[in-house]
């Protein structure tokens, strides 16, 4: 699965996470093993991002998450002892494929998990794309009780003045109860 993801280009990221140096190890092993009989071109290719890849030895799997989640990979998998249950831990990736058997590779060709996936980290604050991406999305507020929004109001006042916004100030004391229009007092 890491020549999977190293294979796609020079400067793509294997990354294995782990609380084991011996499973470290062994993969590091397994993963040159087969490096070796990868047919051309592919083997270039994974060959140069093996340079930019790299294992990590966490104390745990607590930190094998924190790490994961600082990394926000494309793709994750979990492939560990309650794999669901530690991938439910996890908040920062594009794509969870989770156990031994839900390669990544059949997310792209067989599955139909999406492949249109954030990279590079942002999937601290996105997903994959999907049909929400073709929606607009519309906000509006709507306040009737003067006397019920004064708290927001006031709260709005200091905001905007710490800020350095007073015209948003101002139009915030328009609507106050308790507090004088600094634009009346300036008469």
């Amino acid at each position: 699965d890491l020549i999977a993801q190293a294979e796609h280009d020079v400067v793509a990221r294997a990354i294995l996470l782990s609380n084991n140096q011996n499973t470290i190890d062994e993969i590091e092993k397994a993963v040159g093993d087969q490096l070796d009989v990868l047919p051309e071109p592919n083997k270039s290719t994974a060959t140069e991002a093996f340079k930019l890849s790299f294992a990590v030895l966490c104390k745990d799997l607590d930190e094998c998450v924190a790490v994961s989640d600082d990394i926000a990979p494309e793709h994750l998998e979990i492939q560990t002892k309650n794999s669901m249950e530690v991938g439910k831990q996890c908040a920062n990736y594009g794509g969870l494929f989770v156990g031994e058997h839900a390669a990544e590779v059949l997310g792209d060709y067989g599955a139909g998990p999406n492949h249109t996936l954030p990279t590079g980290g942002t999937g601290r604050y996105t997903g994959g794309l999907s049909v929400f991406n073709f929606l607009r999305i519309r906000t509006w507020m709507r306040i009737d009780d003067k006397e019920a929004s004064q708290n927001m109001v006031n709260d709005s006042i200091v905001m905007a003045r710490l800020e350095g916004l007073e015209g948003h100030a101002r139009a915030a004391e328009a609507r106050s109860l308790t507090t004088e229009p600094a634009y009346k007092k300036a008469k």
